[in-house]
């Protein structure tokens, strides 16, 4: 049975939200339903915002779209810049598939 966990990392000026397995239309409802939980001003408190996918196993079209939603959300909180941390070369794929490699890739820091 496919499971998503997910967890909230504070730094000195940078908040993470960590994912862990997979984020698909089997495991996203939960996800959605605690979205508030993680997904406001008052949580994303710090200059830098980062979603990080560094465990992410699996990812499909339900759940690259709740992402890009996430992503878009976090974009319009004021005086913030959006990090997508190790993106899976899935969520790369379906971009491409969508035509939204261009806007994906302005949240990829490349070292």
């Amino acid at each position: 049975m496919a499971t998503l966990n997910w967890d909230l990392v504070q730094n000195n000026d940078k908040i993470a939200i960590r994912f862990f397995g997979e984020l698909s239309r089997n495991t996203l409802l939960a996800l959605w339903w605690q979205r508030a939980s993680f997904l406001s001003e008052a949580k994303l408190n710090q200059p830098v915002i980062e979603w990080d996918l560094t465990e992410m196993t699996r990812i499909d079209s339900a759940g690259f779209a709740l992402l890009c939603d996430f992503l878009h959300i976090s974009q319009q909180l004021p005086n913030k810049r959006v990090r997508l941390v190790n993106p899976p070369q899935q969520l790369l794929t379906l971009a491409d598939l969508v035509n939204l490699s261009d806007w994906l890739s302005a949240f990829v820091e490349h070292h």
